[in-house]
C-alpha cells in the first residue's frame, strides 16, 4: 500500500487575500548563552506574511532555526543569522523577521564592605529584527535599587532638631552628652522613608557593536544610582548601605537624570528610553519618571 502524502494545510490558498505584519510563536522555551551563562529563556519568533494569498507560514521552520541559539553565546551576528534563517525558510512568503528573547541574567555581586558575595537576577529582553534587509537590535534591562526620599529626610532632620531642643533647652552640654544622645533611641525620633525602586532601560545599539554589553550597562547604571540592592550582607555592609542611601537622596526625577547622563557616556548606544519607578512606601501609588536620548549623527 502506498503511503498517503500528509496534508500541508498552511500551503493552501487563504480564504481572504490579506498580508499580515507578524505571524509566529510566543513563549518558546529554550536555553541560551549570555556572557557565558547558560540561561533558561523564552523566545518570541515571527515573520511577516507578505503573500496575502498564502494561508499561513511554516512555524516549525522557525522553531528549528532557534537551535543555533543553543550552541553559541548570543551576539548581534548570531541573532542576524537566525533571522536570516527565518527568511530563507520562508522565501516568497516573508520579507521581515523578528525575534525577542526574555531571560533572567545572573550576575554575582560583591558586598559593600565584607568579603561576601551573592547572585542577583536582572530581567533582560533582546529584541532583534530584520526588516527589508535592515538588521536592528534593542535591549531592555531592569535594574533594582533603593531610593530614599529627600523630602522625608529633611522632615526627619527637623524632628530630630526639635527633639534635641526639647531634651536640652537651656542646658550646658559636653561633647560626650551630645554623642550619647545621638546614639540613643530618644535622639533619633524619625527616619526618612525609602523604597525598592526599578529602572527599566530600553536601549538601541549601534551597528558596529559585536557583543551584547549587559554587564557594562548594568555596572554603569548601578554606579550612577549608588544604591543598588544587595545580596549577602553582614552588619558592616548594611551600615554602608544606609550610608549610601543617606548620601544619595533622590526623587524619581533625580534617578532618571543620573541614568540619562550615565547612559549617554556608555559606548555603543545609539539611543535609549528609560523609566524609573519608585514603589512608594508613603503612598499607595508609584512615583515614575521617564527620559530619552538619541545620539546626533556624525
Amino acid at each position: 500500500m502506498n503511503a498517503l502524502m500528509l496534508p500541508d494545510i498552511a500551503a493552501q490558498a487563504a480564504r481572504q487575500s490579506l498580508p499580515l505584519e507578524w505571524v509566529g510563536m510566543r513563549g518558546i522555551a529554550l536555553p541560551v548563552f549570555i556572557e557565558g551563562q547558560r540561561l533558561a529563556a523564552r523566545a518570541d519568533a515571527g515573520v511577516s506574511l507578505d503573500d496575502g494569498e498564502a494561508r499561513g507560514i511554516h512555524m516549525s521552520r522557525l522553531y528549528l532555526a532557534l537551535e543555533r541559539l543553543q550552541q553559541h553565546d548570543l551576539t548581534p551576528a548570531l541573532l542576524h543569522q537566525v533571522l536570516q534563517d527565518f527568511l530563507d525558510s520562508h522565501q516568497s512568503l516573508s520579507a521581515n523577521a523578528y525575534l525577542n528573547i526574555h531571560a533572567d541574567l545572573l550576575l554575582k555581586r560583591p558586598a559593600l564592605i565584607s568579603p561576601l558575595a551573592g547572585w542577583k537576577t536582572y530581567p533582560v529582553t533582546i529584541a532583534a529584527s530584520l526588516k527589508n534587509k535592515v538588521f536592528h537590535v534593542e535591549l531592555q534591562i531592569d535594574v533594582e535599587y533603593s531610593s530614599t526620599c529627600p523630602c522625608s529626610a529633611a522632615l526627619a532632620r527637623q524632628l530630630i532638631q526639635q527633639q534635641f531642643i526639647d531634651n536640652f533647652a537651656n542646658q550646658s552640654l559636653q561633647h560626650a552628652d551630645v554623642l550619647a544622645w545621638l546614639g540613643s533611641t530618644n535622639g533619633i525620633v524619625a527616619t526618612p522613608h525609602s523604597q525598592r525602586s526599578t529602572a527599566q532601560l530600553h536601549l538601541v545599539l549601534e551597528d558596529f557593536v559585536d557583543a551584547l554589553p549587559f554587564d557594562a550597562i548594568i555596572n554603569d547604571a548601578e554606579a550612577a544610582l549608588g544604591t543598588a540592592v544587595q545580596t549577602a550582607v553582614k552588619r558592616a555592609d548594611e551600615q554602608a548601605f544606609a550610608l549610601a542611601n543617606g548620601q544619595n537622596l533622590m526623587f524619581c526625577e533625580d534617578a532618571a537624570r543620573r541614568l540619562n547622563l550615565a547612559l549617554r557616556r556608555s559606548p555603543g548606544i545609539r539611543r535609549f528610553h528609560l523609566r524609573v519607578t519608585h514603589a512608594e512606601s508613603l503612598h499607595a501609588h508609584d512615583a515614575v519618571a521617564e527620559s530619552q536620548w538619541q545620539r546626533e549623527p556624525a
